[in-house]
Parts: C-alpha cells; structure tokens; sequence
C-alpha cells in the first residue's frame, strides 16, 4: 500500500516558508513588495478560477499581485504591447501569460509566450528559460511550475533521484519536456514516453519514478507500475459519475485504485500536483524578487555613465561632440524610469517622452529643485549651460545621485549659433551637439507654423469682412447642414463674451448677426511683422509655461492677437483657431531627453526670450525630471541670464504657475566677465569694483529667501589672487557656500565640490517667498521689481502705459504677474551705465498684455547695444563633411 503524497500539506509548507521570506525582503527594504501581474484574455470561467487561487495565494504571502483582463477582441499587438509594459515596471518582478488565449482574433501562443522579459517568466516558459533548463542552468533560469513542483514532492519521499530510472509519460512544453530535464540533470536515467511509444506497460514496469502528464484518464493501470515506485499523477480529467451532484467527478491519468496498491509513494488527484503548481508559481515570484533585490537601491537608478578621458590641449566641442559614443536614447529612457510606450525616438539621439508620465508617477515625491543662474551677461560669456551640465554630471557619474538637467532649447539666429548653442561646451555639453542646436524636434518650426496661421486667419477675417455682408458671412461662418444650423463651441464661447444669450443661430437678430460676424479688426493694429514677433513669442511662452494639453489650449484661446477699431481685443478664440493652434503644438509640449557627454539626461524643452518673455524651459520638463529623479535625486534648471531678470521671471512667473518651489539658487560667475563689469580685464582692484555686481546679484537670489551657491566657472588664465577676491567678495554677500569649478575641462569630475555644497544647501531650511503678491497694484508690481532687481531708484509710466493699467485693471487683468521687457545685457536700461547704477528711473513705455501666457509685459524704453554679429559667425566653419566627420 503506498504511502499518499499530500500536494496540499507539501505547498502550505512551500508558502509558509515563502511568507517568511517576504516578510524579511519588507524588513530590510521598507515599502517592497514583491510584484505579480497575471495578464488574461478573455473571460473563460476555468481561467477565472485558476487566477482567482493565484491571487489568492499571492496574496496570503504577502506578493502583491494584479489581474489585467484584456477583452477577447484583443489583438495580438494589443496582447504584446501589455506585456512589454509590464516587463518595463520595475514594481513588477513576475508576469504569467493565463493561457489559453479567448480572442476573436488570431494570436501566436508562442510569440506572445517569448514576449514576457525572461527574467519575469515565473511561468518559465520562454524560449530563453527553457533553453537554459535543457543545459542545465538551473541555478540561472525559472523552471515551469507543475515540473519544479513534482520535484518537490519527489523531495518529500525521501527518495533519491540519482541513479534511479525516470519515465515520464508526455513531451508537452508545459509538463513533460521540462520534467525530462529536470530528472535529467538530477542524475536520474530518463526515458520519455508519448502516444507512438511501444509497449508502454513496459517501459512503466521498469520506472523507479514515474511522472504522468498524458492528459487521458486513469490510461496507466495499477498493474503496470512497479513495486515500490514512486509515482507523481499531472493529470486532471473529469469522468461521468453519477453519484456527484454534478454528475462528474475528478480522476488523473493513473488509475489511483489499482495503482496505490502496488506504488511506493502517489500523488492523488485532486490535492497532489495541483496545489504545488500555484505554491511554485510563488516560489519562482519570491525568487525572482530576491534577484532584483541583489542590484536594487531603493531610490536609484541603474544607469552607466562613459568614462572621460579629458584630451589636453582640449579638443574644438564640436571634436568632442562627435567622438562622443552616446547611447541610444531608448537605452538612456529605461535606465532613467520610462517606459519604451511613453518615448517616441527622433532618431538614435533623441526622443520626445509623454505627458502620461507625470499621470503614472504622480504618486513620486519630487526630487530636490536647483535653479542656475549668473551675473550679467557679457560677450565672453559665463558659462550658465557648461555649469548646470557639469554639475548634473558631477552629481550623476561622480557622486551616484540620480539627477537630470533642464533647459532651453537653443535658437541659431543669425549668427548660426555663434555663442555655442546654448547647449554646453567642452566636456559638458549636449551631445550630438549638431543635433541639440538645429533642429532638434521640430518644436521651433512648429511655432512659426501656429504663428503663420494666427496671421492669415486675421488677414482671412480682414479681407472677407470687406468683401460679403454679415448675412453672406454668418452662413458662411455657421453653414446650413441637414437642414440646420449649429454654433461651435468656439462660437458659443463668442455669443457669451458678447452677452447673447441664445444658442439658436436660426433665433439672432439681424444686430446680433452682425455683431457675432464682424470683429471689425483695425487695419492700423495690423502688421505682418509685428504680429510674426509678438504672436510668435507668446505662444513659445504659452508652450513653457503649460501644465497640460488642456492647460495648453485654455491659454492659446486667451491669447489676444489683435484688437477691433473701438480698441476691444480680439482673440484667437475669436478667430475660431484655438482648436487647430492646439493640434499643431501638441506634440511640441512634450519635453525632448537628450543626453550629455557623460550619458547624463538632459531635458531640452522650448525657447522662450528672456528680455520680453520669462526665458525659461518648459514647467513640463521640470515636473518631469522632478518625479523621475526621485525624491534623493536632483533636478538642475536654467534660468535665462542675469539674476535680475532670468531668475526673478522664473521665480514670479515660473514658479507661480508650476506650484513648485526651488530648494537652491545656484550663481555663476567668472574672473573674466566681473573684470568686463569692473572696467578693465588686468587691474584687480577694478575686479574688486566688478564684484560689486556679484554682489548685487547675489542679495537679488537671496531676497526670495533660499540658499545661494556661487560656482567659479574657473579658466587656466585665472590667478590665484582674483580666484580668492571673488570668493571673499560672495562670501560677504551672503552666499551660502563659493566653489570653483572646471567643468568646461574635466566635465563632471570638475564639478565634485560644486555638487557636495548644492546638496548641503538643499539640505537647510529654505522659507521661499515671492517677490510681490499678485493682489498688488500693477504700478507696485513693476515698481518692486524696478527697484529691487534692477537698483532703480523709480520708475516712470508714459500716458500710455498709465492707460493701459487703467484698462487691463478694468478687464479684471490687474492680478496677473509682471514681465518686464528690458535688455539683459545690463541692470539698468542705458548702456553707459554699466556696472551696478544707482539712482536711476526706469521708464516704461508701454504695457501689453500677454493674456494667454498669463503675465503683463511692461516695456522699457532702453538704449540698445551694437548687435553682436560677427564678421565671422559660425556658419562659415559648418557644412556635411565637418558634422558628419
């Protein structure tokens, strides 16, 4: 009489011993769990059951596991695409594939089976993990849950594998080839039996151990198996029975009776086999978890950084750029967080990532917040860009925090990019440089396409309001289909800012009629110039400041683009383009992931002036980089230029409309450029008269109550005594720590201690405060800034400026925040006053409102420099065979 090997008793054990494991996995790393997704398609009820009991046991032991049903409509692309989605979540360490597969559709078994990433195929079933069985990799694959949970009943017994005879009885994927193995490379001497087998009784009688997996019922008669064998019954099979209540009963491929009486050891059916397959599958989870737990640090990416080799003398950055090896970009997504369904590839370089991003992490705690800022601008530059990616570098590939850089994308102009790009130099740059300082993604050229458009829909409007009557325009404006008319949405927007409150176009008056038809447009207001400039950049500014795709489209149908000849402003609402405004700059919302010389990402996002816009990269971009860094990691941006101008839109414009707040100000100066602002390049008590400035600079970062780092951007020509003049002169300012850094030179490496004192920095409390309430008077608004970012002693509205705070005050504009429109090349508005001028009244000559990008832009009256255009721009040193050496 054998001895009955209880499946039931043998997986409560396995899951005991797995509950402990777990537990010891949270202990160790609080907040993991191990992850189990069952992935279905269709609704077949036996299906249902058998996840229903591995949610179960999933459950019980602590692996959070969750059902994915896909109706059975599902396509084959659909099926592979949620596999691949699941393979790229890190919280998920196994994925089962329910088989069978209900669709209405053809689907390759197979192929979707070889989808699931082999290091997740707990069902072990791949390719990949059965060719690793068939070799013997045991120690290195996942082994299919029926086969390794025989093994474990054989275990029970007390019997050993090595030397004995094993027949298994069925060649399946799923049972008997893996079993084969597994007896295989246990040491047993195995034999595989199927349906062309010969004289099966036989080769039974001579099994030490026999495993059944022929899915007939009871087709292996007791007399047939040895004395003593042990005997492990896969088999389910439903036979009639009239004495169940459901008239069948449950029976496996041997027949139990006859069998138990002659076997060692046997597994009944149901309560043998059965039970083991689902405590395997958890065991395979648990196992797979602890695997990733051998290279997981919570908060950390696993990301490779290429390894300098700084060349001196140093390379041109365009040699350096295309000497660079830089991963494929879909390398650099995954290694960062994203998924290969929210990265849309421009090329091996580049990539536009989706919005959907911010919806599936919104759970993240952000990462620590640095914005860059620098002195005045001078003409030989100061190295804002070179310094944010050096420090990103440094903070990356030196110090193994998670951080990600953010910012503009830059404009050739005409001058062909002749100040680098604005995307880095030396070893901190973007890279490939040619890429990153074109064309990039198309944003630009998608831009100037809106703006084109907003200027022929209002020469449209202009011309064929001459030429037709209201009547001839309302039917072409509201066309008759079917036998009725119909407003838009946009026009139903227009009915109520005119205050008809009718939504029957059949119901208007005839002063109605042409009140909803004539926008009047005043042909004075109009020009093609003008409007290409001020339309263009508003919406480049709209683009940067948008939270959304439905933020994005609010603001553009706020834009006013022109004005009526009673001086009502006409927006592009009005125009009734919003709607296409928005198609065209949808895909321009998306940040684009570049990467660095190092193989750091780099979000480079938008272009916005800094002198009549805010000058800073996209709100999207940040909100972005800010949840994938995690909250150890960090998020290095850019503001545009000078603290005074660059820095205080971020702060009161920027900051407003994200909800995020910085937790370091990071200022950039150089030896050189504080000599320009002192007058002369070899006198050091002029330096000492250009720190000044820094000075200035440094108390303008201050007055928004944060930490303020200044980085030296340090050059060879530097001494000693100018390096210790500047430090001394930012140290009296207040300035949180002073490092000098060579990251032009060295890249990241020369950026280590600028990255240790940013995180000290962000480490201290940091009360930030706005500049101005927008409940302030807008007078008070430009006054502040006036004076406290640009050291005027006041300022002076012309008539029409006065006019226009009486206006927008009266449109219910007065709440918005201010923009000044003012050179960045120096704080005050006259050329000749360099330096740090006191005592100066700022004039403001105008105010427009720039309503969809949501700021009052105040214009100065300024003395203009020289247009710095070269006598030999850039573009004489580039054509296909320098880039494309």
């Amino acid at each position: 009489m054998a001895t009955v090997i209880s499946g039931n008793k043998t997986s409560q054990l396995v899951r005991e011993r797995l509950k402990k494991d777990v537990a010891e996995m949270r202990s160790h790393f609080p907040g993991f769990r191990p992850g189990l997704v069952v992935l279905q398609v269709g609704n077949r009820d036996d299906s249902n059951l058998y996840i229903s009991m591995k949610l179960k046991a999933a459950a019980e032991i602590g692996i959070n596991a969750n059902h994915i049903r896909l109706p059975n409509t599902a396509s084959e692309e659909e099926v592979v695409r949620s596999i691949v989605a699941v393979n790229e979540n890190p919280a998920v360490h196994g994925l089962i594939v329910q088989l069978p597969l209900d669709s209405v559709n053809p689907i390759d078994t197979e192929k979707v089976t070889n989808a699931v990433a082999p290091e997740k195929d707990v069902d072990g079933l791949t390719s990949i993990n059965a060719g690793k069985l068939s070799r013997g990799d045991l120690g290195d694959c996942f082994i299919p849950c029926t086969p390794n949970g025989c093994m474990e009943l054989i275990a029970q017994t007390g019997v050993s594998v090595a030397g004995k005879n094993a027949v298994v009885i069925g060649r399946s994927k799923i049972v008997g080839a893996p079993m084969y193995d597994l007896l295989l490379w246990s040491h047993a001497t195995v034999t595989t039996c199927h349906s062309k087998t010969r004289d099966l009784a036989a080769q039974v009688g001579r099994a030490d151990i026999l495993v059944v997996g022929a899915g007939k019922a009871e087709m292996v008669r007791g007399e047939w198996v040895q004395e003593g064998a042990v005997v492990i019954d896969c088999g389910i099979n439903y036979i009639p029975d009239s004495s169940r209540p459901s008239g069948q009963r449950v029976v496996g491929d041997v027949h139990y009776p006859s069998a138990k009486e002659r076997a060692g050891f046997i597994t009944p059916v149901p309560g043998g086999v059965g039970p083991m397959t689902v405590a395997m599958l958890m065991e395979n989870t648990v196992q797979s978890a602890k695997r990733f737990l051998k290279t997981y640090h919570p908060g950390k990416w696993t990301i490779t950084y290429t390894e300098l080799r700084p060349v001196h003398p140093k390379p041109s950055d365009a040699a350096i750029s295309q000497a660079c090896a830089a991963k494929p970009i879909m390398k650099l997504a995954r290694e960062v967080g994203l998924f290969s369904e929210e990265v849309e590839p421009y090329g091996r370089h580049r990539a536009k990532v989706q919005l959907d991003v911010l919806t599936r992490m919104r759970a993240q705690p952000d990462g620590k917040y640095v914005v860059v800022t620098g002195i005045t601008p001078t003409p030989l530059g100061e190295g804002n860009t070179t310094t944010t990616l050096g420090l990103v570098q440094a903070l990356g590939a030196q110090l193994n925090i998670n951080s990600i850089a953010c910012v503009r994308q830059p404009t050739a102009g005409p001058t062909f990019s002749i100040k680098g790009g604005a995307v880095g130099g030396g070893y901190s740059q973007i890279v490939p440089m040619e890429e990153a300082s074109l064309f990039l993604t198309s944003d630009s050229q998608a831009v100037s396409t809106a703006t084109s458009l907003v200027v022929d829909a209002i020469g449209s409007r202009m011309h064929w309001e001459s030429q037709q009557t209201h009547k001839t325009l309302f039917d072409l404006l509201v066309p008759l289909r079917d036998g009725q008319r119909e407003f838009s949405p946009p026009q139903l927007k227009r009915m109520e800012k005119l205050g008809i409150d009718k939504l029957d176009p059949l119901t208007l008056t005839d002063k109605e009629i042409r009140q909803f038809v004539k926008l009047d447009i005043d042909p004075f207001k109009v020009s093609v110039d003008k409007l290409n400039f001020s339309i263009g950049n508003e919406i480049m500014a709209i683009l940067a400041l948008s939270t959304s795709v439905q933020d994005l489209q609010e603001r553009l149908a706020k834009m006013v683009v022109t004005s009526d000849r009673s001086g009502e402003p006409v927006t592009t609402e009005d125009l009734e383009v919003t709607g296409v405004l928005t198609v065209l700059l949808r895909d321009a919302l998306k940040p684009c992931l570049m990467q660095t010389v190092e193989g750091a990402p780099v979000f480079i996002h938008t272009s916005p002036s800094v002198d009549i816009a805010h000058g800073n990269s996209s709100i999207l971009a940040d909100k972005m980089a800010l949840k994938l860094v995690g909250p150890a990691g960090f998020v290095v941006t850019e503001a545009g230029c000078g603290a005074d101008v660059g820095l205080e839109k971020f702060f009161n414009i920027k900051c407003r409309y994200s909800g995020l707040q910085p937790d370091v100000v990071l200022m950039v100066a150089t030896v050189r450029a504080l000599k320009l602002h002192g007058g002369d390049q070899q006198n050091i008590n002029l330096l000492e008269f250009g720190c000044g400035h820094l000075r200035g600079q440094i108390e303008h970062a201050r007055a928004y109550g944060l930490p303020v780092v200044v980085a030296i951007n340090t050059f060879s020509s530097d001494s000693e005594a100018d390096l210790k003049m500047v430090c001394a002169q930012a140290t009296l300012a207040g300035a949180f720590d002073v490092v000098r850094c060579t990251p032009w030179t060295e890249g990241g490496a020369g950026a280590v201690a600028l990255g240790k004192a940013v995180q000290r920095a962000a480490e201290i409390p940091h009360p930030f405060k706005y500049l101005y309430p927008l409940e302030m008077p807008i007078e008070d608004k430009i006054r502040t800034v006036a004076q406290r970012m640009y050291g005027a002693k006041d300022i002076q509205l012309s008539a029409q400026a006065l006019d226009k705070i009486t206006l927008y005050t009266k449109q219910g504009l007065a709440n918005l925040p201010v923009c000044i429109a003012k050179t960045h090349l120096f704080l005050s508005h006259e050329l000749e006053r360099a330096g740090v001028p006191k005592d100066f009244t700022l004039p403001i000559v105008d105010i427009q409102a720039n309503v969809g990008a949501g700021f009052l832009c105040p214009v100065v009256d300024t003395t203009m420099a020289p247009s710095h255009r070269p006598v030999w721009p850039c573009y004489h040193d580039n054509d296909l065979y320098s880039v494309m050496q």
